[in-house]
Order: C-alpha cells, then sequence, then structure tokens
C-alpha cells in the first residue's frame, strides 16, 4: 500500500484539537465518530471482498470458474467482461447486455483512473471494484456492501482520552529530506520520504517517530508495547494534520492513533513501521484492538 492514499485518507479525517479541556475530549471524540463512520462507508474497508493482480493484456472476469479473476458466488454474473491492461492504461468492458455504473452513470465500458488517491470505483448490483497501480502492478480491489463482515462489525474500540497522551513534541526536519524503507505486510518494500521526525517525552524518557511523506501533515507508522496485547499488533497510525516548522513545537496527540486498514480486512496491504519507530513505551492512548463484533 502506498503512503499518498493514506495521507489523503488521514488529512479528510483530521480536524484541530481545541485548547480547553472538556473541548479538547469532544474534539478527538468527534474525529473518532467521523472515523467510524469513514470505516462503515459504502466501498469501505469493511466491504472488500477480494484483492487481485492482473496480468498484462486482457483478464476476463466473472464468478464463473473459466476466467482470469474469478468474484466470489454471488456478485455478478458468471462472465461479466474483460478488463484490459496496458502499460499507463486500464480499460473495462462489459459482456453484452450488460451494464455497470460509474459515479452514477450507466456505461458499458469505461477507462480506470488508478492513481489510488481517490478510488475510481464501478458498481454492477452489489459489487463494486476499482483497479490501483502498485509498482508497475495494476490490483483490482473488490467490495460487496453486502458483505456480512460489514453486517457483523459493531464498533471501533477506543481507550478513554487522556491528557497525559498528549504531549508537546519538536519537529526535527531532515536536511536533505531522507527516504525510508517500508515493508507490509506481504513483504513488499518501497521507499518512503521522510521530512524529519517528532521527538517528545513520555513518563520522563525521551522518544522519536521517523514521519512518513511529502505533503503539508506529518504521518507516522509506530508499534509500541501495547501490541498484540490491547492494540493490534503490526502497528498503528498516526497523522498531525499541519506540518511544524523546523524545530518548532507542537502537541503530538496521542490519544488519535488508530489502526491500519489491515486490523479490518485482510484483502489490504498495509505499511509496517520502520524499526526506529518501534517504542519501548507502553501508549494505552487512541484505537485498541480488536473492534466489537454484532452476533
Amino acid at each position: 500500500m502506498k503512503i499518498a492514499p493514506l495521507l489523503a485518507l488521514a488529512a479528510a479525517l483530521a480536524a484541530p484539537a481545541l485548547a480547553a479541556d472538556s473541548d479538547y475530549v469532544k474534539s478527538v471524540e468527534a474525529w473518532r465518530a467521523r472515523v467510524e463512520a469513514h470505516l462503515r462507508a459504502d466501498n469501505g474497508w469493511l466491504t472488500l471482498a477480494g484483492r487481485y493482480v492482473l496480468k498484462p493484456g486482457a483478464n476476463t472476469f466473472g464468478t464463473g470458474a473459466a476466467n482470469d479473476v474469478v468474484f466470489p458466488a454471488g456478485l455478478g454474473p458468471g462472465r461479466m467482461g474483460t478488463i484490459t491492461v496496458e502499460p499507463g492504461r486500464v480499460a473495462v468492458k462489459l459482456e453484452p447486455g450488460l451494464a455497470m455504473t460509474k459515479d452514477g452513470i450507466p456505461m458499458t465500458d469505461t477507462v480506470m483512473d488508478t492513481s489510488g488517491d481517490v478510488p475510481d470505483w464501478v458498481a454492477m448490483g452489489r459489487a463494486s471494484f476499482h483497479v490501483i497501480e502498485r509498482d508497475g502492478r495494476y490490483v483490482l480491489r473488490l467490495a460487496d456492501n453486502q458483505s456480512p463482515h460489514r453486517a457483523h462489525f459493531g464498533g471501533r474500540v477506543w481507550y478513554p482520552v487522556r491528557e497525559r497522551y498528549r504531549v508537546p513534541a519538536k519537529f526535527v526536519a531532515y536536511e536533505p529530506q531522507h527516504h525510508i524503507p517500508i515493508v507490509n505486510i506481504i513483504d513488499e518494500v518501497s521507499d518512503a520520504p521522510s521530512p524529519g521526525y517528532a521527538e517528545f517525552q513520555l513518563d520522563g524518557k525521551t522518544y522519536r517517530l521517523d514521519a512518513l511523506g511529502d505533503a503539508g501533515g506529518l504521518f507516522f507508522i509506530f508499534r509500541d508495547a501495547t501490541a498484540g496485547k490491547t492494540t493490534y499488533g503490526s502497528g498503528r497510525f498516526l497523522f498531525v494534520e499541519k506540518k511544524p516548522a523546523p524545530g518548532a513545537t507542537f502537541m503530538l496527540d496521542l490519544n488519535r492513533a488508530y489502526n491500519p486498514p489491515c486490523a479490518f480486512s485482510k484483502f489490504t496491504t498495509c505499511p509496517l513501521p520502520p524499526k526506529q519507530n518501534v517504542l519501548d513505551a507502553r501508549i494505552e492512548a487512541g484505537e485498541k484492538y480488536p473492534p466489537r463484533e454484532r452476533g
């Protein structure tokens, strides 16, 4: 999974914290409500039903076993159409008599935007999909908006909001900007730009976290001593909406640490924290794991 789409998602959900204690708690709770609503939305992480690497050239798709890409039963006809992959271009053409919608408009063929920053979804019945480019490969991500996983989801689980986990931090810029190798859960490696690191204290001990991304904010992937116990084992994400000036102090709000998409779906490829972002502290703040489920 690329860092840029994760940054775009984090920025969309971000909001500055307020100064007063009661207002601050309300602001974090409001942010958590937005994060919850985004997760539950159509075509969200809870709806994912498949992840397929497309081969160059023609890829037939549908629920029939003879297709190159076989969707789960119930997510369309036996043969739905063909996805043709060429360098820099992915085109979808449906079988005669079938139609899909894109942005609510019916169509029988389309060229997909594969940048991945804003997913370009097409839908047919309960199934939706988009295609993203990952280091020269094209990957189809399938969603089922009637997914049992979505229906049984009972909600994210959070630690209480505590002021002690909203800490002053110093932003130390890298000059020139670094690149950090980031490994994802299927052992793919990519180089991510790092503008600098945040240095902060917790219980009298100093810690630092390397930030990722080259946009306006700071994006952190970290793991702490709660991982695999009360929080997600692979680590958590944290986003600071506005990148501080080099050497400036800002508030690092660990109450807004949240789980990566892989905590909710097996059809994602989340980045893992770099080794320097694995902390020996117990950060009992932000999102817990596992989420609640309905019976």
